[in-house]
């Protein structure tokens, strides 16, 4: 394609390479190198995949289900081009350290894996080509999640969920019609992992601004044009009209694609997530399974209401209370206390250090404030689109009760090194905030 071919789309953009970055000015890319959101590529599977030029033996990773929505037709397809190993993974395969050493056995022999699936099939297919220096690319089934274009993965490794590094997809392709006969719950768990835009932005901001912590606002550039239609026409998303999903699909994409933009999951996990991450590890085991997304979209009306809440007060004063290992091993157990004390570790000041950064939320709260508040949206907006499309709103609605919710929203800054307003409400007494949201 010529130069002059390229249309004004940051998507178009991004994948040649000359999209402007309003961080610096300066044009870049990312190392996908083909993205298609189509109404359909039926009959076309082949013809996206052979110019990636992946070798003559290629792997189609599936579970049983996605398989039968999409994989076995990918299969037949992609047979034209090579050696084809078909991996389908046993009942609901589960994004954790085991299952990916599974699948890095079955696909020994092959040049490249194909993932065909959402979350869980494609996590766990990016990092196990990771883990092997393999190529992969991902044919979506779902729009439930935005994991399909970053370089993270969301991976279980003794209990403990971490997002580890993984390999960026050389090509991502989207067929619409797949995903407009997705299952509702997955659309919502997609609106979900979506909506939580804004309180990942507000949570950055407030860690850029307090404790200097790098910030881009390239990844939410990207997302602006797309994020109205989601909030004020969500019930479009279920007309099962795959035009009507394409504002979720590129929403989804894009999301990703700023996570390898900042070589993070950064711009779209921050508390909102930690919350889900701590509903995963420790949820009671005879709870019904939710969609990563469902129980994101809960977190992030936490999120959403802690931080209006802090920023509607006066300056934070802070008096943190100093945590030990040996608590965080007392609460968690001595593996997984060792693990999270090893990330929060890093959030535990010295006095001086914390009075600086007390004189420092006390003379620049209002900048702090108005910058953040930009970012953020009103929580009651959120609420109004979740509720709309159906999404679960409520701990009720996602399978917990309020006591373990609550717990949930209080331990989960001990999770991952990464400052929110979850720390900055504890770690200012507002514990109110924690137990009422």
């Amino acid at each position: 394609m010529s130069i002059h071919a390229i249309t004004g789309d940051p998507l178009d953009r991004l994948l040649h390479g000359v999209w402007t970055d309003p961080d610096t000015g300066a044009p870049i890319g990312v190392p996908v190198r083909a993205i298609a959101i189509e109404h359909s590529v039926a009959g076309r599977e082949a013809d996206l995949v052979a110019p990636l030029q992946l070798g003559r033996r290629l792997a189609v990773v599936s579970d049983a289900t996605t398989r039968v929505v999409l994989g076995g037709r990918v299969e037949r397809a992609l047979s034209r081009l090579a050696a084809i190993t078909p991996v389908v993974l046993d009942g609901e395969p589960h994004a954790d350290a085991e299952t990916a050493g599974t699948i890095r056995r079955a696909c020994a022999d092959a040049d490249a894996l194909i993932a065909v699936g959402s979350g869980t099939v494609n996590d766990l297919c990016k990092h196990a080509a990771a883990q092997d220096g393999k190529p992969y690319a991902v044919f979506a089934t779902a729009p439930s999640m935005n994991g399909y274009t970053s370089k993270n993965a969301a991976i279980t490794v003794g209990g403990h969920k971490k997002s580890l590094a993984a390999n960026a997809p050389v090509g991502v392709f989207v067929d619409l019609t797949v995903l407009a006969a997705a299952p509702p719950r997955m659309i919502r768990a997609g609106l979900g992992d979506s909506l939580c835009r804004s309180t990942a932005q507000a949570d950055w901001l407030l860690s850029h601004h307090l404790l200097g912590t790098p910030y881009r606002a390239a990844p939410f550039a990207l997302l602006a044009a797309d994020e109205p239609a989601l909030l004020d026409e969500p019930e479009a998303l279920f007309r099962r009209d795959p035009e009507s999903m394409r504002p979720l699909a590129r929403t989804l994409i894009l999301s990703g694609l700023g996570m390898t933009l900042c070589d993070g999951s950064y711009p779209a996990s921050q508390g909102e997530h930690l919350i889900s991450h701590y509903i995963d590890m420790f949820a009671p085991p005879e709870r019904a399974a939710y969609f990563h997304g469902e129980q994101v979209g809960v977190a992030t009306l936490t999120m959403a209401r802690i931080q209006e809440k802090v920023l509607e007060g006066p300056p934070p004063r802070l008096h943190a209370k100093r945590i030990h290992r040996e608590e965080l091993e007392r609460r968690f157990g001595q593996d997984l206390g060792t693990s999270c004390w090893q990330e929060f570790a890093t959030k535990q000041w010295s006095p001086a250090a914390e009075a600086r950064l007390d004189r420092h939320l006390n003379d620049h709260w209002n900048e702090i404030r108005a910058s953040v508040g930009i970012a953020l949206l009103p929580a009651e907006r959120i609420h109004n689109a979740l509720r709309r499309a159906g999404c679960p709103t409520r701990p009720a609605d996602i399978g917990l009760a309020s006591a373990f919710y609550a717990e949930a929203v209080r331990n989960a800054r001990y999770l991952r090194d990464r400052y929110t307003f979850l720390d900055l409400a504890e770690d200012s007494g507002q514990h109110a905030l924690m137990s009422a949201s």
